[in-house]
């Protein structure tokens, strides 16, 4: 059961008779016009002086154009700020009306709105609620919810942030490989991902490292002080329909396996009280639920690989299932990949891409309170912040959007996709605290090719060829891109809306072999990879911009590590 509790049980429990026999109310019961409305109250975090929360209040009278949603506080709660509503407060009276955009209530449909509020004491959840002067039946969750012996634990420690005032955990293997570079002692000691790329990677692979000798390693740098892990959750059966490079052990329709002797076992080593101290970030299965929108037919970029896993609905399932039992473990911090600016950013694409991702996070039990952010950008080379061009500049009567390199695209760098992202996300339903991470271990594009300033304004395509940083043939490309540096060193809160730049992709690591390579790990070999190739429509049929000499995905590519210090920027000292 999901960790927090429907509408349906609190129409149950309203509609339970004075003997105590309770009976379920399904569509089309009678029953179910004694509910007018619900409301699910949530306390999202609390500290010692303040708390945020999100409340739902879901319609089940006739149709509304405006509401109004009232209730008491029976301690000294006091509403400091709001969100998706106007909320007002009068002694303990607390008063939330619509904005412009949200005032209409379908019978049955839902509003979702969220303040901050700080207190004393204790912070117990209002005992009742009225929409337009008429009494809700509540559903309410947090920590101050009573105990229901069919949920798991509430999440009560979570943090908004869980990178703020924290360290984050250096995996030694990679501090250890990059250590050994010339000059890599300069970042060795920066965080980075832990890659659970197959079943066998949760014991550890030829000798290495499993998943609890990280989090053993884990307590160990943590100290007295907060320590955030980031695992990187990447199994899915079919994994990366489009892209063989990074291929996986699980055939298209293993999702039971996936579940059982994958997320399952995982579950059960986060669960473990032994780490429960520890914030752990888990990114999950990246590369996967934008194909299900962008590689399938009738599209010109589909494969039947990716037709294949959205027809069986095995991604959705998987990622579903994922974020349902890793989202039951307390201290577990759910972060759903989702792609990058050059792959989604298109009016095509962007939407429905959310769409997709709301999808999944409602399967399999999940909800969307299991997803804490999403992440974009991860292993991939998306410039963080073109500041020498903008989506809104014109040059010579032609917008930057009609220039060959952005193509139409509604962004530019990672920054603007994941800011508006996260904007898109909140408004189909997900928690308005969501955060995003931004993978930045290899999207810096600096050293001497480094523009200082726009290019000429000539034409559009100058002037944006000119000035961008990304120095790709196109944003297409993926695979151990020549000329791309180390960016933004893993910090938290650095924009608005964005909880962390992150090195989830550990620098160094090969995103898939230049050729074939005969390996045990499921991986194949993708033209993209090869410096030859002359492309696809994927990549609107550039050239690869591929290295050279590349090993298959996840090993070490020294030469890889070497270019990317090279042109690091910020520059290494």
């Amino acid at each position: 059961m999901s960790r927090t509790r429907t509408a349906l049980l609190a129409a149950m429990a309203l509609v339970a008779g004075a003997s105590g026999t309770a009976f379920a109310v399904v569509p089309g019961d009678t029953g179910a016009a004694a509910v007018p409305c619900t409301v699910d109250y949530k306390v999202q975090n609390q500290w010692a002086t303040g708390f945020t929360a999100s409340v739902t209040v879901t319609n089940n009278s006739a149709a509304k154009s405006s509401w109004s949603l009232k209730w008491t506080y029976a301690g000294n709660q006091k509403v400091t700020s709001g969100w998706n509503a106007k909320v007002t407060q009068s002694g303990a009276n607390v008063t939330a009306t619509n904005e412009a955009y949200n005032g209409t209530l379908s019978t049955g449909g839902s509003a979702t709105f969220g303040f901050q509020g700080s207190y004393s004491g204790t912070n117990a959840v209002p005992a009742t609620f009225t929409l337009d002067g008429v009494t809700c039946n509540v559903d309410s969750g947090g920590p101050t919810d009573p105990p229901d012996p069919t949920d798991p634990p509430a999440p009560g420690n979570r943090v908004d942030n869980p990178y703020s005032g924290a360290k984050v955990y250096v995996n030694p293997e990679w501090s250890e490989k990059a250590a050994a570079e010339p000059g890599g002692s300069r970042i060795a000691n920066q965080p980075t991902g832990v890659w659970l790329d197959r079943t066998a990677a949760i014991n550890g692979v030829n000798g290495g490292m499993g998943l609890r000798d990280h989090l053993d390693e884990a307590l160990t740098q943590k100290g007295s002080g907060e320590l955030v892990v980031q695992l990187v959750i990447y199994n899915l059966p079919g994994r990366d329909c489009a892209a063989l490079a990074s291929n996986g052990e699980l055939g298209p329709t293993e999702i039971d396996r996936y579940k059982t002797q994958y997320i399952d076992p995982i579950a059960e080593i986060l669960a473990d009280p032994k780490y429960a101290s520890l914030r752990i970030v888990t990114t999950v299965e990246i590369d996967s639920l934008p194909n299900l929108v962008t590689n399938v037919s009738p599209r010109p970029t589909a494969t039947p690989n990716c037709d294949t896993m959205k027809a069986n609905g095995n991604y959705v399932k998987g990622v579903g299932y994922a974020l349902n039992k890793l989202g039951d473990v307390p201290n577990v911090y759910n972060y759903v990949d989702a792609g990058h600016h050059g792959w989604l950013g298109w009016d095509d694409n962007f939407g429905a891409s959310a769409e997709m991702f709301k999808q999944a996070a409602t399967a399999e039990g999940a909800t969307v309170a299991d997803v804490h952010g999403f992440i974009a950008n991860t292993a991939n080379y998306s410039a963080l912040k073109e500041d020498h061009f903008s989506i809104g500049d014109t040059v010579a009567g032609k917008s930057v959007r009609e220039s060959k390199w952005v193509s139409w695209n509604r962004y530019v760098d990672e920054l603007s996709y994941a800011q508006a992202l996260r904007q898109k996300l909140v408004s189909l339903g997900f928690d308005s605290g969501i955060g995003m991470l931004i993978d930045t271990s290899r999207n810096g594009w600096g050293g001497a090719n480094r523009p200082t300033g726009p290019g000429a304004t000539t034409s559009v395509d100058t002037y944006v060829d000119g000035g961008r940083y990304d120095r790709r043939f196109n944003t297409g490309n993926w695979c151990n891109q020549s000329g791309a540096g180390l960016g933004e060193r893993p910090q938290a809160s650095p924009e608005p809306g964005i909880d962390a730049y992150v090195w989830m992709k550990p620098p160094g690591e090969s995103d898939g072999a230049s050729e074939p390579i005969d390996n045990d790990e499921g991986k194949g070999f993708d033209r993209m990879c090869d410096p030859t190739y002359t492309g696809n429509p994927r990549n609107d049929n550039n050239m690869s911009g591929a290295l050279g000499n590349a090993p298959i995905s996840g090993h070490w590519f020294s030469a890889q590590f070497q270019e990317l210090m090279k042109n690091a920027y910020p520059p290494l000292s």
